[in-house]
């Protein structure tokens, strides 16, 4: 559905106030979270389907190589409605940690997923061991330097926006601190949310006074996600292989796991 509400949508200015956000292959995206959605960063950026371990092959078809599959997936994409068809809007994303703590990946509860067991009176800010899924392992390390990832279609009106689904595909994850290409950078084995933000581009001259006016956020949960060097979930790498459109050479020959 429709996202109409953003964090602070009160006292808006009248071109975002309006403003609303569906997420697209909204299905998709609750599939992955049920299983606990992974995303790959890497030094050099984010290649999806970067494979665990440096896996050639599945059920002895070989595997493209990730360098061929750069684009996050899922894809964040978005359909925009209630726009100033005639204003001028920057279209902009940012990452934030859900928690303060690092996790790590165990067996024994049958796979069940994202289910971080109960807290252990003996490992401060541990959990008990739970496997098969995802434990809190200590404290969050200290958090990445903030970068924005802008459209590279804005600024642009909104009548352009809302004519057709926008689509985040050149976002790239990494967890390379020096990087200076100006991708995400991340904290592997830590859980994010991705924002979506609309921005008015206010032509008054004083507009940094109403800056705080001038934009709406939107938050989907179900796009929550683990940041991960290799995948730890052999769903979540079955999942990745039977719905991502570059992975249509070897789900053609059926491997199996």
């Amino acid at each position: 559905g429709w996202a109409g509400e953003g964090p602070g949508a009160g006292g808006k200015n009248r071109q975002v106030c309006h403003a609303a956000a569906r997420l697209e292959m909204g299905s998709l995206w609750e599939e992955f979270n049920r299983l606990g959605t992974e995303m790959i960063v890497t030094k050099a950026g984010r290649w999806e389907l970067g494979w665990p371990g440096g896996l050639q092959r599945w059920g002895g078809t070989p595997l493209p190589p990730p360098s061929l599959c750069r684009r996050m997936f899922p894809t964040f994409q978005v359909k925009l409605s209630g726009l100033d068809p005639l204003a001028d809007y920057v279209l902009l994303m940012d990452f934030i940690p859900l928690d303060d703590k690092r996790y790590r990946w165990g067996w024994g509860n049958g796979g069940r997923g994202p289910d971080l067991g109960e807290l252990s009176p003996s490992l401060p800010c541990r959990y008990a061991f739970h496997s098969s899924s995802w434990l809190a392992a200590g404290r969050a390390e200290p958090a990445a330097p903030g970068r924005v990832h802008f459209h590279p279609d804005s600024p642009a009106k909104g009548a352009q926006w809302m004519r057709q689904i926008v689509s985040f595909d050149k976002l790239k994850l990494t967890n390379n601190l020096l990087d200076d290409n100006g991708h995400i950078i991340l904290n592997s084995m830590h859980r994010y949310q991705p924002r979506f933000h609309v921005v008015f581009v206010d032509p008054r001259r004083d507009s940094e006074r109403f800056a705080h006016q001038n934009f709406k956020s939107f938050s989907f949960p179900e796009t929550q996600f683990m940041a991960v060097t290799a995948y730890q979930n052999h769903r979540i790498t079955q999942l990745k292989i039977a719905s991502n459109p570059f992975a249509k050479g070897f789900r053609d020959g059926d491997p199996e796991p």
